[in-house]
């Protein structure tokens, strides 16, 4: 069962009509205050089915168009900003500081909670990058959950687009090293492309905040490395998912290092490869898809593209969470 919780009150979101968020409460951490942002789109239905979607490093809830397709296959659609991410960014804080990836399972239950009050029982935890490692772990961590019945990854971070010998030794040096220097910064290696084949005022259709989705990151917190490198360390032993699980990746990856199409046709963060070793390593109801010219988040692809990532979501969903 889920936990009692507060009538919450919903104000209007920056989304627009329709869309509406909350602010969730928790107490202090080594930054101080701390909120995570709830945002919610009903369907036009009364329905039973809900989503919870997680967003991925340097990121934030802004996928509208995901959001509408899950309110017409009958879902209310619930995004959650993640501490220090997007509308839950305070001004004390670092953006995106973590120091283990456990410090999200407070507003992801929260969340849930909130999700079971509104009289949905059944939830489909889905996440991107970042967010798909976070949303796995936690279904993992959390077997036969009461309202979880099926997780959809899109392009999950299961491992880093490291070179052999980086992975073997200089990821978890820094790793070792950011337990004692956790603020101290490191070069991101993030492809300067990505956000630039995204957005409507570079390369790209889609329209989101700069200052929360940035344009450039060339450096990480060591503290992230360490928190996400031990998070992978329990993907890459294999972990039991207790229910249905689709993995969604391209079906390449590049680095491009000039502007082309590439950027535009491929993820250029993770290495799709492995992402399909770890999530074969996975035990349980798991099944793998690959996407023909997908971009990263694999909903912000070209239209046929993410047509295709639809098609095939709801074709699995429709088995799954019937």
């Amino acid at each position: 069962m889920t936990a009692t919780v507060q009538k919450i009150e919903y104000r209007p979101d920056i989304l627009g009509t329709g869309y509406e968020c909350t602010d969730l409460e928790f107490p202090d951490d080594y930054e101080g205050k701390v909120i995570a942002t709830l945002v919610r789109k009903k369907a036009k239905k009364q329905t039973s089915k809900a989503v919870l979607y997680i967003h991925g490093f340097i990121d934030y809830f802004f996928q509208t168009e995901m959001a509408e397709k899950f309110n017409e296959q009958g879902f209310d659609f619930y995004g959650l900003d993640l501490r220090k991410y997007g509308r839950s960014h305070l001004s004390h804080q670092q953006f995106y500081n973590v120091r283990h990836l456990s410090e999200y399972d407070a507003e992801i239950s929260k969340a849930l909670d909130i999700i079971g009050s509104e009289k949905q029982d059944s939830v489909l935890l889905c996440g991107h990058s970042t967010g798909g490692l976070i949303t796995t772990l936690y279904a993992a961590h959390h077997p036969y959950h009461p309202l979880i019945k099926a997780l959809w990854a899109n392009s999950p971070f299961y491992d880093f687009n490291k070179t052999t010998i980086e992975k073997k030794l200089g990821i978890p040096n820094l790793s070792l090293l950011g337990k004692f220097l956790p603020n101290l910064k490191f070069p991101s290696g993030l492809n300067r492309w990505y956000t630039s084949s995204l957005h409507i005022s570079l390369h790209g259709e889609w329209n989101f905040n700069l200052e929360w989705k940035k344009e450039r990151y060339p450096y990480a917190h060591l503290s992230f490395v360490r928190a996400i490198y031990e998070a992978q360390k329990e993907i890459h032993k294999g972990v039991y998912m207790s229910v249905p699980t689709l993995v969604m990746h391209s079906h390449r990856t590049t680095n491009p290092k000039n502007w082309g199409v590439d950027a535009q046709s491929s993820d250029i963060i993770l290495d799709v490869k492995d992402i399909e070793k770890y999530a074969l390593k996975m035990s349980g109801n798991i099944q793998l898809c690959s996407i023909e010219n997908g971009v990263h988040d694999l909903v912000l692809s070209a239209l046929p593209v993410r047509e295709k990532v639809y098609t095939e979501l709801f074709k699995w969903l429709n088995l799954k969470m019937a």
